[in-house]
């Protein structure tokens, strides 16, 4: 059974096509799938875990661009035709996922046009995502980013508990981590989640909704316009 919802929205027929192609693979915690400036070598499409965008500053201070978890690709470069990462893949939280060499998905995409309008659409839905997490990194407070992140990481995770520490959390919203530390205490007094030993549980999903900004909304409504079928 396929758990990568963008590859499970492709017709039965096509994607018989595609699965000889693909093999599953384990994504464990940290790995790098590709590093910016270097050669893509294949195309991911998560069934489990989540995978980091991330950006790395010339100080080698990171911040995340962008997420992405059974809902789509890692690779999208490769969609232009384009070889190599301006950023950094990380895996963020481990699962698995189905991967496709670069050659193979390139023949695919000028072989099948349904394979192809799917993933450009979905190139689409992941850029609005980048591009609302600058807008929401450079005007909103860090409580409402990071309501919007935690809600972004349980979108893609099985359960209301998430394994992070305050330093990875930290080092995704670019921010230092007393920060982190003051502002998830205030959200954990509010009742919207439990933080301890590295481990944030979500307990108020609507409420944590309420406290994040516009931005998790917008790109949750954009996905579903482009391509119709949900994040979660």
């Amino acid at each position: 059974m396929i758990h990568n919802r963008l590859l499970a929205a492709l017709p039965h027929d096509v994607l018989a096509l595609l699965l000889p192609k693909l093999s599953l693979v384990e994504l464990p915690i940290r790995q790098t799938l590709y590093r910016a400036g270097a050669a893509i070598d294949a195309a991911y499409f998560p069934e489990a875990g989540i995978v980091s965008m991330v950006s790395i500053l010339s100080e080698g201070e990171q911040v995340e661009v962008g997420m992405v978890g059974r809902e789509g690709l890692v690779g999208t470069p490769l969609l232009a035709d384009v070889e190599t990462s301006y950023v950094e893949a990380m895996v963020q939280a481990p699962g698995s996922a189905l991967r496709m060499e670069a050659r193979a998905f390139r023949q695919e995409l000028a072989a099948s046009p349904v394979f192809r309008s799917l993933m450009l659409r979905y190139g689409e839905a992941h850029q609005a995502q980048v591009i609302q997490t600058a807008a929401c990194n450079g005007n909103h407070g860090l409580e409402q980013r990071l309501a919007r992140w935690l809600l972004m990481v349980h979108d893609r995770t099985d359960g209301d508990e998430i394994p992070v520490t305050q330093d990875f959390i930290a080092t995704m919203l670019g921010v230092h981590r007393p920060s982190v530390t003051v502002t998830a205490g205030a959200l954990q007094r509010a009742g919207l989640i439990r933080y301890s030993a590295g481990r944030v549980t979500v307990l108020d999903r609507q409420r944590l909704e309420a406290a994040s900004c516009e931005c998790h909304g917008a790109v949750r409504q954009r996905f579903a316009e482009v391509i119709g079928t949900p994040i979660s």
